[in-house]
């Protein structure tokens, strides 16, 4: 079944966002963003998996999926577009949940607005996001790099998710991608880990190419206090190569701080 996209106009910067889910007051809310070039949707089996229990939602953000706007190259202007989103639409503190470039901004955000939030969930990121330079070259130039999806997956993942993600990538104008890398590339809070102090959880494929496992052990070694699980046989994408165990572990990191 399609989820439905919610529009919500922004205070401050005025352009429309497109979220999918919904806040219920009695329930804790859980805000997942989406990597580069991606949009809230890759986070479907968790927004109807823990909408039982939680109230979930994903944003696209600015420039990608049914959003307005335009792709940021800077991840704390994509911190500044999520504070208005929440102030928009009355958001109480909630749990910030970000994969690749969502998890550098989910960090970001938690240096910068601490008080909006509960908690964080990391996934396949880390403190410092470098793009190799064929990539950031390719889509500065306007091409496409085939090579990108193939390198997403883990050896478990369905062919028909590959496919799925192949199909998705070219829809997205290669600008967008640029914007998203160039932010990437510039990222690095490697040296403030240790001034975040929300509980955290750190999810990670044991087979992620793009961003290895050593990322995910430096952020839970260094974030006071994170938990940290490994997906064996996931790649980039645990959320969706490994729904299942993602949402399991989810719901009893959720758990533990709804009951605090």
């Amino acid at each position: 079944m399609p989820l439905k996209s919610n529009f919500v106009q922004l205070k401050k910067y005025g352009f429309k966002m497109c979220y999918y889910g919904n806040f219920v007051e009695e329930k804790l809310p859980l805000l997942f963003i989406h990597g580069s070039g991606g949009n809230g949707l890759l986070w479907k089996p968790q927004l109807t998996g823990l909408a039982e229990e939680f109230a979930p939602m994903a944003i696209d953000l600015p420039g990608h999926g049914n959003s307005e706007g335009d792709a940021a190259d800077d991840i704390s202007l994509y911190c500044d577009y999520i504070k208005d989103f929440m102030e928009s639409i009355n958001l109480p503190p909630f749990i910030l949940a970000g994969h690749s470039l969502g998890g550098a901004i989910a960090l970001s955000y938690a240096l910068k607005y601490p008080a909006d939030l509960k908690a964080l969930i990391l996934a396949a990121t880390g403190g410092r996001l470098r793009v190799a330079p064929k990539f950031l070259n390719l889509y500065r130039a306007g091409k496409h790099e085939s090579s990108l999806v193939k390198n997403l997956y883990g050896p478990d993942a369905d062919k028909n998710m590959i496919k799925k993600g192949e199909e998705m990538v070219l829809t997205v104008p290669p600008g967008v991608f640029y914007a998203d890398f160039s932010a990437c590339n510039k990222f690095d809070v490697l040296n403030q880990l240790g001034q975040i102090k929300l509980p955290a959880l750190v999810l990670c494929g044991e087979q992620d190419l793009m961003t290895p496992p050593k990322y995910s052990l430096f952020l839970a070694e260094k974030i006071p206090g994170a938990e940290l699980q490994i997906l064996p046989g996931s790649g980039h994408m645990p959320m969706l190569e490994k729904s299942e165990e993602v949402n399991k572990t989810i719901t009893g990191f959720a758990k533990k701080i709804k009951d605090a």
